[in-house]
């Protein structure tokens, strides 16, 4: 989209103002631009947020792991594509199992993916403050959290075009560095003699076996968060029930390959596992391909893409917690309102940012595990809704639905089962306190179920 087009939807393309007197959210988005705020927000580098962490897992077998992770995101992008033709409002996971199974379950599906939605812009924050400790020792981490903060929280107040123009620079800075450390990584695999390319795949056989691999696709699910933020800009989308189906699925296999690829070479430049810091293992991995200047490159690139997947995971949340405000499961005054100088929901925004600042102290490895946690429980539950919804509800039951409708979300589902079973125990602890904490808060907003759970108003 050029940036005359964007402007001119800006200034005459607004919806029309829902009940409760808040405007609307603008249509200004087509599909380039929705794929490039899925591949900014999964952040073509983050295969190295949890380099280290997913090595050590899986025995060396990172490649492997995204490999198993893409084939369960396949059907579960292609789930969600489904439910956003049907249903092309902001929300995500949200809004498609309330409108499927009732505002009870929709709510908790809205619960779990909050503490996915939450936690990213926390987990960019963390890598950057990570990094850039390790780039300048003198500056302590906390302050390049806060700074990087309070950047991203302008950015988003200022509107979603100006995070998209933005967009554009970040994913071609990392597109550069990816061509260079696939062709340094090269010339210095070739210069090392001989090389198994198979290594990658067999691991170094601590830990041996399949179970591992699970637990490390587990982890893997965040990094293909991105396809789930594209449906929550449903709403900001010109023929949403078109192009974001398109974009969710380009957006799924693209990065999906590009994880692999890194991995795969990632692993061929360092097979060991035994890292300086596990939590800044990359920085292990480029040295080691192309010394100083790589490394230097690498932090500059990673950073630039964490401040880019920081503005559209906030972008995201912020939605998330508009809608369920609009649809006074939250408090309709604060969070679901609209300002109309900027036409973003600025006190969502802002209450992202406020939340974000927990990465001065959380641990990585919890954070990682935390946030595919909610992921993979928003994953099912949409899995799920595509079967309700098309297939049980609307009785679309002849020739080809039966595959489209019964068996591609089934499959989805029984895999982000699979890959939610193989997290770690502790995991499993935090969030169903999570889950617990919002079952609770659903109690009191029903006073005990005797009062309905509010339904996202559709009308636009």
């Amino acid at each position: 989209m050029s940036s005359s087009t964007e402007s001119a939807a800006v200034t005459a393309d607004r919806t029309a103002t829902p009940p409760g007197g808040e405007s609307g959210l603008r249509r200004v988005l087509g599909v380039p631009s929705l794929v490039l705020f899925g591949l900014v927000y999964m952040v073509p580098l983050t295969v190295f947020t949890s380099y280290g962490l997913v090595t050590q897992a899986t025995g060396g077998r990172v490649p492997l792991a995204y490999i198993v992770t893409l084939i369960a995101m396949v059907f579960t992008a292609r789930s969600y594509g489904l439910m956003a033709r049907a249903f092309p409002f902001a929300g995500s996971s949200y809004t498609y199992t309330q409108r499927a199974f009732g505002p009870g379950i929709g709510f908790l599906a809205g619960w779990a993916l909050m503490l996915d939605y939450l936690f990213l812009p926390m987990l960019n924050y963390l890598v950057i403050g990570i990094y850039m400790g390790e780039a300048v020792p003198a500056v302590p981490a906390w302050v390049w959290i806060v700074a990087s903060i309070a950047l991203v929280t302008v950015l988003n107040v200022v509107g979603i075009v100006s995070v998209a123009r933005t967009n554009a620079l970040i994913l071609a800075v990392q597109g550069v560095f990816i061509v260079v450390f696939v062709i340094m990584s090269m010339a210095s695999i070739t210069g090392a003699g001989s090389v198994d390319l198979l290594a990658p795949f067999a691991g170094t056989g601590d830990p041996g076996g399949f179970g591992p691999i699970m637990a490390g696709a587990a982890i893997l699910c965040l990094s293909f968060l991105g396809f789930d933020s594209v449906s929550t800009l449903a709403e900001e989308t010109r023929d949403p029930k078109r192009n974001v189906p398109k974009a969710i699925m380009i957006v799924t296999i693209g990065a999906g390959l590009i994880f692999i690829l890194l991995s795969y070479v990632g692993h061929l430049v360092l097979p060991s596992h035994a890292f300086d810091n596990v939590d800044s293992a990359a920085l292990d991995v480029m040295t080691t391909g192309g010394g100083a200047f790589l490394a230097a490159f690498f932090t500059a690139a990673y950073v630039a893409g964490c401040i880019g997947s920081a503005l559209t995971s906030q972008a995201s949340a912020a939605r998330i917690l508009f809608a369920m405000g609009r649809d006074r499961v939250l408090p309709s005054g604060f969070f679901g309102r609209v300002f109309e100088r900027f036409g973003t929901p600025m006190l969502a925004i802002l209450t992202v940012s406020v939340i974000s600042l927990a990465a001065i102290f959380i641990d990585l490895g919890l954070l990682v595990e935390m946030v595919s946690f909610g992921a993979l429980i928003a994953f099912s539950a949409v899995n799920l809704s595509v079967f309700k919804h098309y297939f049980l509800d609307e009785k679309q039951r002849s020739g080809s639905d039966v595959f489209h409708y019964l068996v591609v979300p089934i499959i989805g589902f029984l895999l982000t089962l699979w890959l939610w079973t193989s997290l770690s125990p502790r995991t499993f602890v935090v969030g169903l306190i999570w889950l617990a904490a919002g079952f609770v808060y659903l109690l009191i907003l029903t006073r005990g179920f005797r009062r309905r759970t509010p339904m996202l108003d559709l009308t636009e």
